[in-house]
Formats: structure tokens, C-alpha cells, sequence
């Protein structure tokens, strides 16, 4: 018989050699990755941003690189473009200048972040970003929205229904317990769904949460509780999701970020070394209750 998991985490009958670490379904090493290229800032000169990243027109307010003021005659999209011969307008400072570009992505943004409940998230992680400590990032509506993501899959990749199928074909209701060796089956089981993230075709795209998380960097998932009543059983399990708050080289060399104004804001504010704010961590949590019954 196989050994069954501890009654002080799950609230069943403890048999063997249950113990902590039997309540881990799903552990990657991915979290606290610092060493990732996203995570990086100050590092790129203007020569390889202009050279390298095709990164020479990037505000319609300022010139981060001659840290001067634009005008209608500057903006390409213009029809005053070059008018002129585009004398550059005053000289502000880099604090200046970044608070510029910093207050020109809270505008471009908005597109990204014009609808529903966690719409202005996004100007809270931009005030983070801005204030450069690199403090990692935790707020009460991005587990709400971490939570929502998760129980509103109902498709076959689904976590929850992997780990829902595979309690519910291996549970023991006589003895009242789940066997440990069957764990592995669980995260198995997981490896094959799709971890939850913030990509859906539409609503993401326009509710905030495409440009403040995205594809979560690391998912980590645990069975806080399982109890057996009768022929029937609950479990709480807890989703702990972080991602990093930070723009790669990958990313900017992607059309779908090159093209749009608040990613190239993003890069030049992250990466060029003249400014040099510092990317972050952003923490997601939520319990979610499964039930099942023989």
C-alpha cells in the first residue's frame, strides 16, 4: 500500500513516510531569476540603440539622446515633419527627460489598459518602475485577476481539471488518504496543460493585463489541504505566479513591440545607460478550492 500524505497539511490519516515537501504538485526553478536578460537595465549604449535596436525615434515629447524638447516639426508622423530644417527646442535635464518619457507611457498605454476592473494597474507598476528600487511588485488586483484566470479555463488544458482527474481517480476513501507516490502524477499531469498567463486573442490585449504580466516567467503550485468526507473530498491549492517587469532584447526586436511607442518608451527608459531604471519582480498568489466525490 502506498504511503498516504499528512494529516497536519491535508487533513488525512498520516501513513509512512508523509512529510512538507508532499504538497508540491508543481516547482520549477525559474523563480527569482535575476540573471535573465529582462531584468537587466543601463547596459545599452545610444550607438547600439540607434544602430543595433533602429531606436532613433522613440518620443514625440523629448530626445532622450540630446535630452531636448520636440515639436510637431520632429514627430514623423507629422505632416509639419521637418519644417523648419526641425530646430531642436530647450535643453531639459535627464531627470526631466525621464519624467517626460515616464508620463508619455502612462498616455500610450492607454489603449492597452482601456477596460475592466484591472485597467489602471498599469499606472501602479509604472510609478514602481519609476521609482527604480527594483522591490519586487504585489497588489490585490493582480491576484484577483491571477485568480479569475485560473477558474475561468474550463478547456481540457486546464491545471485544475489535471489535478481535480488525477485526486479523484487515486484517492483512497477507506483509509481516508491520497497516496504519495501519485504526487508525481499530478505534476506530470500539469506538465501537459498550459499554465496559466495573460494572452488571451482579445481581452488581454485591452484590459491592462497583456502589458503588466503577460506569459507568467514561473508558476508554482501546491495542495494546502485535502480532506476526505464520506465519499467525497476537498481540496485547496494554492497558484503562486511571478513574472518579471522588464523588457529583453528579444522583445524589442519583435515587430509587435518595436512598432508601438510605449515599448520603445519602455526599452530606452530600462536599458540606455543614461537613465537605467530598474526592472521588477511581479508576485501573483491565489487558492483555489476543488471538490470531487467516488
Amino acid at each position: 500500500m502506498s504511503s498516504i500524505m499528512d494529516s497536519r497539511l491535508q487533513g488525512v490519516t498520516p501513513h509512512g513516510n508523509g512529510n512538507l515537501s508532499a504538497n508540491d504538485l508543481y516547482h520549477p526553478t525559474f523563480f527569482n531569476d535575476y540573471g535573465a536578460d529582462d531584468m537587466r537595465y543601463g547596459d545599452i549604449s545610444e550607438v547600439r540603440l540607434k544602430n543595433e535596436f533602429h531606436l532613433n525615434h522613440v518620443s514625440n515629447q523629448v530626445d532622450p539622446y540630446s535630452m531636448t524638447r520636440l515639436t510637431a516639426f520632429h514627430n514623423p508622423q507629422s505632416r509639419f515633419h521637418g519644417a523648419y530644417g526641425g530646430k531642436r527646442g530647450a535643453a531639459v535635464s535627464v531627470e526631466e527627460c525621464a519624467r517626460i518619457l515616464f508620463e508619455e507611457m502612462q498616455v500610450t498605454s492607454l489603449p492597452y489598459a482601456c477596460v475592466g476592473p484591472y485597467k489602471h494597474l498599469i499606472n501602479k507598476m509604472l510609478r514602481h518602475f519609476q521609482q527604480s528600487t527594483g522591490a519586487p511588485f504585489r497588489d490585490m488586483q493582480l491576484d484577483m485577476a491571477y485568480r479569475e484566470k485560473i477558474l475561468r479555463n474550463n478547456s481540457e488544458k486546464s491545471t485544475t481539471l489535471a489535478i481535480q482527474q488525477v485526486i479523484n481517480n487515486n484517492i483512497d476513501f477507506d483509509r481516508k488518504g491520497f497516496p504519495l507516490s501519485k504526487i508525481a502524477s499530478i505534476t506530470n499531469e500539469i506538465g501537459y496543460r498550459v499554465l496559466p498567463k495573460f494572452d488571451s486573442l482579445i481581452m488581454d490585449k485591452i484590459n491592462g493585463m497583456g502589458i503588466t504580466v503577460h506569459d507568467v516567467h514561473a508558476t508554482k503550485i501546491e495542495l494546502l489541504r485535502l480532506d476526505i468526507i464520506g465519499k467525497e473530498w476537498r481540496a485547496q491549492v494554492r497558484y503562486q505566479g511571478q513574472d518579471h517587469f522588464g523588457l529583453d532584447i528579444d522583445d524589442i526586436r519583435k515587430k509587435k513591440f518595436h512598432q508601438f511607442q510605449f515599448f520603445r518608451i519602455w526599452f530606452i527608459l530600462q536599458r540606455f545607460n543614461r537613465f537605467g531604471f530598474r526592472p521588477f519582480l511581479t508576485n501573483l498568489e491565489a487558492i483555489i478550492e476543488l471538490e470531487g466525490h467516488c
